[in-house]
């Protein structure tokens, strides 16, 4: 659904009416400088072929040396996969570690691409039913209640979540960890939003939980979504497998994108001047948004994305983005796209944008209710 409020924002860009992005979650600047010289290095001095399916050497190598640094957690380059983005990064995983016929549990309010791609792999997506006093995440109660209708095999896991914008604590995330051991469940953990947080660090589950499966990209927190490139750090039992499906799928990451993104970890001032950006809308957002009538708002622990229960202004939200669009040309997210059964009274923003774009909206929302 937010790619029809995309379009419709775009048709009404077209008849030169003001529209102010709040709808799709990718930031609003390019890649950093340091990324664009090393693609324009390669355009002039590589032919660009095929890969190894795994990704070149000198970005598996980049990417185990940014948990070092990073997290303080060693990674043998071997474990680390590069993928066509987060997106390739599930599909490899959800065909490597599940069957046709099982189940993988997941928290609503979720991405819905999770759902979308389980589904069109014959994997059940248990739905779980995620509630505000729990930041919206899943919690050992909910898996339990989702067993009673038979065994999980995954889990979901996203910390800073997208459409809530909320994390787990590292203890949480233990608890987590230990229940899927416990019961044979395969974890993965999203942290595609890793880096862009506010209060302090995401926690990852490589140094917890060592069966998961962790999925990263360079589209978030390094502003590469179109150069579509992503990471994963397997667990050895399944580095074989994903092999041969990367090989058979995809044969390889773009080669440009590659090597382009081996120079993106050098790049973290300029990555760190974008999260201070997104914290200044995120703060104005906090401020004025209670203002303009929103005032349930999840904890907006990191990512770009504020979640808002309007269940007091509205019954259909997908109605209610639109009409907001008419009226302000501020364009935001139906919370149906996240939780099927509960979205109909919850929207997300997204502040991704520049500061001067949210503040406009901001302003417009406000306006709106007067």
């Amino acid at each position: 659904m937010v790619m029809d409020v995309l379009r419709a924002a775009n048709e009404r860009a077209a008849t030169r009416k003001a529209v102010y992005h709040l709808e799709v979650g990718q930031p609003g600047t390019g890649a950093p400088e340091g990324v664009l010289d090393a693609a324009r290095q390669a355009l002039d001095g590589d032919k660009l072929g095929y890969t190894e399916a795994l990704g070149i050497p000198a970005l598996r190598e980049a990417v185990a040396r940014h948990y070092k640094d990073y997290y303080g957690i060693p990674l043998d380059p071997g474990r680390v996969v590069v993928t066509t983005g987060s997106s390739g990064g599930f599909v490899l995983a959800f065909l490597a570690a599940f069957d046709a016929g099982d189940r993988v549990a997941l928290a609503s309010p979720g991405y819905p691409c999770y759902r979308n791609i389980l589904s069109a792999l014959g994997v059940e997506p248990v739905c779980l039913q995620a509630e505000a006093a729990d930041r919206f995440q899943p919690t050992p109660a909910l898996l339990d209640r989702a067993r009673r209708d038979g065994p999980l095999d995954g889990l979901i896991v996203a910390s800073p979540s997208n459409p809530t914008g909320t994390m787990l604590r590292r203890a949480e995330l233990q608890d987590l960890a230990d229940y899927c051991d416990l019961h044979g469940i395969r974890m993965i953990s999203d942290e595609i939003y890793h880096g862009i947080t506010y209060d302090r660090r995401a926690d990852t589950a490589l140094g917890i939980a060592p069966s998961a499966i962790v999925i990263n990209s360079f589209s978030k927190y390094f502003s590469m979504t179109g150069w579509r490139v992503g990471w994963m750090v397997v667990p050895e039992d399944l580095a074989r497998a994903i092999e041969c499906l990367s090989q058979s799928l995809f044969i390889s990451a773009p080669t440009l994108s590659q090597l382009a993104a081996v120079a993106a970890f050098g790049c973290r001032d300029e990555n760190d001047r974008r999260v201070d950006s997104y914290r200044a809308s995120r703060d104005l957002l906090l401020r004025a948004l209670p203002e303009a009538g929103f005032d349930k708002l999840a904890p907006a622990d990191g990512a770009f994305y504020i979640y808002a229960d309007v269940g007091h202004l509205t019954n259909d939200s997908d109605t209610f983005c639109r009409q907001i669009l008419a009226d302000t040309g501020v364009a935001l997210a139906p919370g149906l796209d996240f939780d099927p059964e509960r979205g109909h009274r919850f929207v997300r923003f997204s502040y991704a944008e520049t500061p001067a774009t949210v503040k406009h909206a901001a302003a417009l929302l406000a306006g709106r209710r007067r």
